[in-house]
């Protein structure tokens, strides 16, 4: 593999960034209200799932006693 001089290292770097499409604000912002929708909707589940298990197992001990 051939060796890259810093300055050319640095013209490939702008290059490559040159190509990146950037999202818009309005996608930005779509993107942001799904990812707080979708760990809500997973926070719930989760919760309820735990308390589900957190129930069986109370009745569980319980039953032991």
């Amino acid at each position: 593999m051939a060796k890259t001089t810093p300055t050319e290292f640095i013209r490939q770097v702008q290059a490559e960034t040159r190509k990146v499409v950037w999202p818009t604000w309005k996608e930005t912002r779509m993107t942001a209200i799904m990812v707080v929708i979708m760990t809500a909707m997973l926070g719930l589940f989760f919760f309820t799932i735990d308390a589900f298990f957190d129930a069986i197992v109370n009745l569980l001990l319980n039953l032991a006693k």
